[in-house]
């Protein structure tokens, strides 16, 4: 008799806010936000989450600190004032995504579609953005300490908050 495996997302008080018999934290993510479960403050660091189907997903002030989430479609999701310290967001789809007073510090977002993300107020300090495309970003207030951008995508980044430089 094969066991039914019961996964469950906790929210960082540890309180049970979704289960799931899925084999997988992914599969059962996928799941909730297919289902449009509210996954606020949900306890998600270290997850291996990479290249699943976030989009839409309501992540308000969840921990996804040192998430595998390379490749995953987070386009649309809710992410404000989520923790992302050190996550691999690389090649992810946060187009769309409400990031605003989010903490990015050290998260790789190499390569990560960042057009029309609201990122305002969020802290990249330290973070990987090469390659990210950032088009229409709402860069306002963030906090860019040390980030790590080649020279052309300095100007990018200074043109998705409407600076522009003339040579």
């Amino acid at each position: 008799m094969k066991k039914e495996k019961n996964i469950q997302i906790k929210n960082i008080n540890g309180e049970v806010i979704y289960t799931s018999n899925k084999n997988t934290i992914k599969e059962a993510l996928e799941e909730a936000v297919k289902n449009n479960k509210n996954l606020k403050d949900a306890n998600l660091s270290d997850a291996y989450l990479s290249r699943a189907d976030l989009s839409d997903a309501y992540l308000s002030r969840a921990d996804l600190s040192d998430a595998d989430l390379s490749g995953a479609d987070l386009s649309d999701a809710n992410l404000s004032d989520a923790y992302l310290s050190r996550a691999d967001l690389s090649d992810a789809d946060l187009s769309g995504a409400d990031l605003s007073d989010a903490d990015l510090s050290g998260a790789d977002l190499s390569g990560a579609d960042l057009s029309g993300a609201d990122l305002s107020g969020a802290n990249l300090s330290d973070a990987y953005l090469s390659r990210a495309y950032m088009s229409g970003a709402d860069l306002s207030g963030a906090y860019l300490s040390r980030a790590n951008l080649r020279e052309d995508e300095i100007n990018t980044l200074l043109k998705a908050i409407g600076i522009i430089i003339e040579k």
